[in-house]
Parts: structure tokens; C-alpha cells; sequence
């Protein structure tokens, strides 16, 4: 079993804690136009198994990356922001209202800012413990 489940686990979970903490003290439920312009109401549970899923997804990707390339930080670095910033095109583009758009927003940075520090923060210890680090010579006499 590999050492980087407990840490990139905790970070999903961290991050729909903190995001279900920032709903809670939002104090109202954020409104969005749905398709055919029907208006839905964002509960918690959307809240948190949209943030659960952003976290699987996004140690899916950074897994992947560190089977895969060279610089898997760097790489899932770009692949991070770039999601992330396309993602608050949803909450700009379909939140009725300010105050519903700034709670989803809020709700992005924060998912993101959680998620993004645990998952490098596991994959730069991973790749620490990947160093080999060289025996010291033992002398010939």
C-alpha cells in the first residue's frame, strides 16, 4: 500500500471540511441557473460531493503524472490552475445573484487552496523518499 494515501486522503477530506465550514457560515444557499433556466438551490450536499470528487480527481491526475513524467509537481501544478480557473467560469456564468456568485467562488478558492497544499505537499515527501541517497565509502584500511 503506498504512503501517500493517508496524507492525499486526508487532503480531500480536508477540503470538503473547509469548504461545508465556509457553506455553513455563508448563511444562505447559493442559487444557480440550471438548464432550461430552472433555477437550483446548492445544498451542502452538492457542496460536498463536488469537493470530494475536484479532491479524487485531482489525485488521480497527480498519480498519473508521477507514473508518468519527469517533473510530476511541476506538471500538476499547471494542470491544477488551469482547471481551477476554468472551474469559476460556472459560478461567474450561472449564479443568480452576487451574493450567490461570491459564496461559489469562495467556495472554488478554497477547495483549491486546500487541495493544491496537501497534494504537493505528498508529492514533493514522495518524491523525497524516492531519493536514494549514497552509502558513505567505508575505508580500505
Amino acid at each position: 500500500m503506498s504512503r501517500q494515501i493517508l496524507p492525499r486522503s486526508a487532503a480531500v477530506a480536508a477540503a470538503a471540511l473547509a469548504a461545508l465550514v465556509l457553506f455553513s457560515v455563508s448563511g444562505a444557499d447559493p442559487v444557480v441557473h440550471g438548464a432550461g433556466g430552472a433555477d437550483q438551490q446548492v445544498g451542502a450536499g452538492a457542496v460536498l460531493v463536488t469537493s470530494v470528487l475536484a479532491g479524487l480527481g485531482g489525485w488521480a491526475v497527480l498519480a498519473i503524472l508521477e507514473r508518468t513524467t519527469k517533473r510530476p509537481v511541476r506538471n500538476w501544478t499547471v494542470v491544477s490552475i488551469t482547471v481551477f480557473v476554468l472551474s469559476l467560469l460556472g459560478p461567474v456564468g450561472s449564479a443568480d445573484g452576487v451574493h450567490s456568485a461570491g459564496v461559489l467562488i469562495a467556495l472554488h478558492f478554497v477547495v483549491f487552496g486546500v487541495l493544491y497544499s496537501g497534494l504537493v505537499r505528498s508529492a514533493r515527501a514522495r518524491a523525497c523518499a524516492q531519493v536514494s541517497v549514497p552509502q558513505r565509502a567505508k575505508p580500505l584500511v
